[in-house]
C-alpha cells in the first residue's frame, strides 16, 4: 500500500520499576522530540530544516539531497520506535517506509544516533541516517525491473500481441535542407498533413528527432523508395507489442505504447505514480481497461555504490523485490472470424463496422472497422438502425398476438400520421400482402400502421427482452441502445421503423440477432471467465421467435437480401437509416442477421456502413464476410 508522508507514529513505552541512574523520562522525551522533528522535516522535503537539526548541517543537507536524487519521486513515511539514552548520547530505532515512484514500497529498520548539544539534542550527521549499511563516500542506487506484459489471447489461448519491428519515420531537426519539400514528400508517402510536419519541425529544438509516423516494417518497406534518401529524414527502428494487423479488433483490444502523462496521472495512487515515462502500458481498449491485471508489478533493487563517478564500483545490493508478472486475459475472439471481418470491411470505401457474436453465449467473436472509420463506433456508436429495427417491432407485434406471419396487411406506398407523410423506398406499393412479405420487402408503411396500434410500452419491452437499453458493465464500453418508452404520434411511428428517437450500436444489434437465433439472449462477453456484464435478458416468447425466424429467412430467400442466398442458412433484416439535414437526407446502410452452421459455427452479426445510402452496401459487406469465413 502506497502512503503519503504521515505524522510519525510513536511507539508507546512501558516503564516499570524505578528509573535508572543517569536516565530521565524528560531526557527520553527530548530525544524522541528531536528525532521526530528531524524525520518529519525530512519526510516533508524540508531538507534544510532537517539538516539544521544535526551535528553537521552541511554534510547532512548534502546527504539528504543526494538521497532525494537517488530515490526520485519517492516519499518517506517514518515510524519511531524505542529510545535509549546514555548520559549525553542516545539512539532511536525507526522504520523507514519509502513509497517509491513506479515501484513497490521499500521498508527497512534504521537507527538514529543523537548527541546532547548546548541547547538541544542533535542527530549525528552520518550516512547511516539514510540506511544502516550506507557508509562514507557512498550513496544509493535504485534500479527498477519491469515484468513482461501478460498476453491478451484469442479464444484458443493464443497470444494476440507479439513483439513486432517498427520504423519511426521522422525528421532530424537541423539536418533538413528544404523543409517544405521534405514535408511534402513525407506527406505524399505517409498521408500525414505536410503543414503539420513543417509546424512540428519548426517548433522543435535543433538536434531533436521529430516523429511523423510509426509504421510496421512491411508498411515502411512499401514507401521506403519514396522517403529513404530525403535530406533530414531519419528512420530509427524499435520493437513494440502489436496485434496481428493495425485494425485487428482495435476497438476491443486497444493498443500498447509508452506511458503518457495522462496514464501516469490516471494510475497514480495517493500521488505516487505506478508507471514511469517510457514504460509499456495499455493505451486503449482492453489493454488499458485491464491495465492492472496485464501489467503486473514492477520490482526493484537498491544498491550501495561509490559517490566517486570515476570508480568502477558495481555496487552492493541491500534490497530487492522481484517483479510480479501480470495475468493473461482470454477473449472470445476467433482469429479466423476476425480476419474474415477485417477483409470484408476493408473492401468498403465508406466507414464500415462489423461485429460478430456467438448465439446463446453473447461472446464477441470479432469487432472490425475499416481504416477510414472511427473504430470505437463498432461498440459505442449511436446510430438510427433504420429497418433493421423491424426485427424488434415485429417481435412486439407477434408477441401482442395481433399478427401472425400469414396475416394480410396493407402496404401502401405512403401513409400519413398527424399530418406527416411516411413512405416506402421509392414509394413502392405492394397492396395487401402477408405480414411475412411486408417484412421481407421492408414495407415502412405496414410497420408504421401496425406499430401505432401497439401499447406505448410494447416496443421498449420487446427491445428490452433482447437486452436493448441495458447499461452493460464491461471493461470496454458497449452502447446498449435506446428505445424511448413514451413516444407518441409521429415519433412513435418513426420509432417503429428505426428512426425517430431510436439509437443502436452495431454491437447491440449483433446481440439482438444472436438472441433471435438462439432463443436465449445473453449479455455481451468481452473476456472469458469474467463477471457477467449484466443479467441475461428475459427474451421474447418462444412462439414469437418461432414466427419471426422464418420471416427473417424470407428476407434472404425472396426479399431485400437475396444476394446472400448462396451463403448457407442465413437469416436477416436489411436497414436504411436516414440522418442529417440534407434533402434528400443521407442514409446509413445496415444488415443484421445470423447464419446457422457452416464455417465458424453459428454466427450472429451486424454490419453498418456509415453513409452507405442503402442497405445494399451492408449486404455486400456481409456477403464478403460470410464468403471469407473459414
Amino acid at each position: 500500500m502506497r502512503r503519503r508522508p504521515a505524522p510519525i507514529l510513536l511507539t508507546a513505552l512501558l516503564l516499570a520499576g524505578p528509573l535508572l541512574a543517569g536516565c530521565s523520562s524528560s531526557s527520553e522525551d527530548d530525544v524522541r522530540s528531536a528525532a521526530e522533528a528531524f524525520l518529519e522535516d525530512w519526510a516533508a522535503g524540508r531538507t534544510d530544516e532537517a539538516a539544521r537539526a544535526t551535528t553537521d548541517p552541511g554534510a547532512a543537507g548534502a546527504l539528504l539531497e543526494q538521497t532525494a536524487a537517488d530515490l526520485p519521486g519517492a516519499t518517506l513515511t517514518p515510524e519511531l520506535g524505542d529510545v535509549s539514552v546514555d548520559d549525553d548520547t542516545a539512539t532511536v530505532d525507526w522504520t523507514a517506509s519509502w513509497a517509491l515512484a513506479a515501484a513497490p514500497e521499500w521498508r527497512y529498520a534504521g537507527e538514529l544516533r543523537l548527541r546532547e548539544g548546548d541547547d538541544a539534542w542533535q542527530v549525528v550527521a552520518e550516512p547511516a541516517i539514510v540506511h544502516p549499511e550506507l557508509g562514507e563516500g557512498q550513496h544509493l542506487e535504485l534500479t527498477r525491473s519491469l515484468p513482461e506484459r501478460a498476453a491478451i489471447t484469442d479464444a484458443d489461448g493464443a497470444p494476440l500481441f507479439t513483439e513486432t519491428e517498427i520504423v519511426n519515420v521522422g525528421v532530424a531537426k537541423g539536418q533538413e535542407t528544404d523543409l517544405p519539400a521534405l514535408a511534402a514528400a513525407l506527406g505524399a508517402a505517409t498521408g500525414i498533413d505536410p503543414a503539420r510536419i513543417v509546424s512540428d519541425v519548426q517548433a522543435a529544438p535543433d538536434g531533436q528527432f521529430v516523429p511523423v509516423i510509426t509504421l510496421r516494417r512491411p508498411d515502411f518497406e512499401r514507401i521506403r523508395a519514396q522517403v529513404f534518401d530525403l535530406p533530414g529524414a531519419v528512420f530509427p527502428t524499435a520493437t513494440r507489442s502489436l496485434a496481428p494487423s493495425p485494425r485487428f479488433a482495435e476497438a476491443l483490444l486497444g493498443r500498447v505504447g509508452g506511458a503518457t502523462a495522462e496514464i501516469i496521472e490516471e494510475t497514480s495512487e495517493d500521488g505516487v505514480p505506478r508507471f514511469a515515462a517510457g514504460d509499456e502500458v495499455g493505451l486503449s481498449g482492453l489493454q488499458r481497461a485491464l491495465q492492472d491485471q496485464l501489467t503486473g508489478t514492477a520490482g526493484f533493487t537498491v544498491s550501495v555504490v561509490s559517490t566517486d563517478e570515476g570508480t568502477s564500483d558495481a555496487g552492493r545490493e541491500i534490497a530487492a523485490v522481484d517483479p510480479v508478472p501480470g495475468e493473461p486475459v482470454r477473449t472470445p475472439l476467433v482469429r479466423g472470424i476476425q480476419e474474415a471481418a477485417d477483409a470484408a470491411v476493408a473492401g468498403e470505401t465508406r466507414p464500415t463496422h462489423l461485429v460478430v457474436v456467438r448465439p446463446g453465449t453473447g461472446e464477441i467473436l470479432a469487432v472490425s472497422s475499416n481504416e477510414i472509420a472511427d473504430a470505437g463506433n463498432a461498440l459505442t456508436g449511436q446510430f438510427p438502425p433504420g429497418s433493421s429495427m423491424k426485427t424488434i417491432t415485429a417481435t412486439a407485434l407477434l408477441s401482442a398476438g395481433a399478427l401472425t406471419p400469414d396475416t394480410a396487411v396493407p402496404c401502401p406506398g405512403t401513409t400519413v400520421v398527424e399530418g406527416r407523410e411516411f413512405e416506402n423506398q421509392n414509394k413502392f406499393d405492394l397492396g395487401t400482402v402477408p405480414f411475412t412479405e411486408a417484412f421481407a420487402e421492408s414495407c415502412n408503411t405496414t410497420f408504421i400502421q401496425q406499430g401505432l396500434e401497439l401499447p406505448d410500452a410494447a416496443l421498449v419491452d420487446a427491445a428490452a427482452s433482447y437486452g436493448v437499453g441495458t447499461d452493460w458493465k464491461l471493461p470496454v464500453d458497449v452502447f446498449g441502445g435506446k428505445v424511448p418508452a413514451d413516444s407518441t404520434g409521429t415519433t412513435k411511428a418513426a420509432d417503429a421503423i428505426g428512426q425517430g428517437q431510436v439509437l443502436m450500436s452495431p454491437a447491440q444489434m449483433a446481440l439482438v440477432a444472436a438472441g433471435i437465433a438462439s432463443g436465449t439472449p445473453a449479455a455481451p462477453v468481452e473476456v472469458l471467465g469474467a463477471e457477467p456484464a449484466g443479467p441475461a435478458p428475459t427474451g421474447p416468447s418462444a412462439a414469437a421467435l418461432e414466427a419471426l425466424r422464418p420471416m427473417m429467412r424470407q428476407v434472404v430467400l425472396s426479399g431485400t437480401a437475396t444476394a446472400l442466398g448462396d451463403r448457407g442458412e442465413v437469416y436477416g433484416k436489411t436497414g436504411t437509416a436516414e440522418f442529417g439535414t440534407k434533402t434528400p437526407p443521407d442514409s446509413h446502410g445496415w444488415f443484421v442477421g445470423y447464419r446457422l452452421g457452416g464455417a465458424g459455427g453459428d454466427l450472429a452479426f451486424a454490419v453498418l456502413v456509415e453513409g452507405g445510402q442503402s442497405s445494399s452496401a451492408a449486404v455486400a459487406v456481409t456477403d464478403a464476410f460470410l464468403g471469407a469465413v473459414r
